[in-house]
């Protein structure tokens, strides 16, 4: 495992190598060299489990003012679900740091959804114990936090119901949604949806169907409320 190279891609000095090492042991690797004094990375990933969801609730909690406990913790799982921990190892090419058996190898566990998704944690709880979470919090806003401003978990969300609830705090207020442009040919066409309140331009989103686009307005104007 190249250590030096990961801390320069990553622009962080770990204090204590061991860990940084352990979190990329798989456990197939500690039982093909039993002789040397390696551990896995389980306990690890056990920590830095904990260390995301407190670092992700905190930042939904600060981010969305006006987002509902129930939304905040969809929209939570969808964040730390396997399918994204494993894209957050792939961004990161964690894949290629990865310790591993002979026999994992072969059957292609480099790139294992599970195992990718356990090395992002195990690397989260190993930065944790050497950084403290300061330093765990900047990682995340570095790599994780810019993928739900930019919508990529808009999918576990209902923003258009968050803005409606929003809405009807205030008298005479109401929320309009407009189709105002499509793009692209009918194989890969792209919306583009306008939300009115109370007649005003309120926010724009695009989208792969109207109701997506619609939903990415809603999150425009959720996110200037929150600003």
């Amino acid at each position: 495992m190249d250590v030096k190279h990961l801390e320069d891609q990553l622009e962080i000095k770990f204090d204590d190598l061991k860990l940084l090492r352990q979190a990329f042991t798989h456990s197939s690797y500690v039982n093909e060299h039993r002789k040397e004094a390696f551990s896995d990375n389980e306990r690890l990933e056990f920590l830095g489990d904990a260390v995301l969801e407190l670092g992700v609730s905190q930042y939904l909690y600060k981010k969305n003012t006006m987002m509902p406990e129930g939304e905040m913790t969809k929209l939570r799982a969808s964040i730390v679900c396997e399918a994204s921990l494993m894209n957050f190892a792939r961004d990161l090419n964690f894949g290629q740091y990865i310790l591993l058996g002979k026999g994992e190898e072969q059957t292609g566990g480099r790139d294992r959804p599970a195992l990718l998704a356990d090395v992002f944690e195990a690397f989260l709880g190993a930065l944790y114990l050497d950084k403290g979470f300061l330093v765990a919090m900047e990682f995340l806003e570095k790599y994780v936090f810019p993928k739900i401003k930019t919508g990529a978990f808009s999918h576990a969300m209902d923003y258009k119901s968050q803005l409606q609830e929003l809405v009807q705090q205030y008298k005479d207020q109401t929320v309009e949604y407009k189709i105002i442009e499509e793009r692209g040919p009918s194989h890969n066409k792209e919306f583009v949806a306008q939300v009115l309140i109370k007649e005003k331009d309120s926010g724009m989103g695009v989208g792969r169907t109207k109701k997506e686009a619609e939903q990415r307005a809603a999150k425009t104007a959720l996110d200037k409320f929150n600003s």
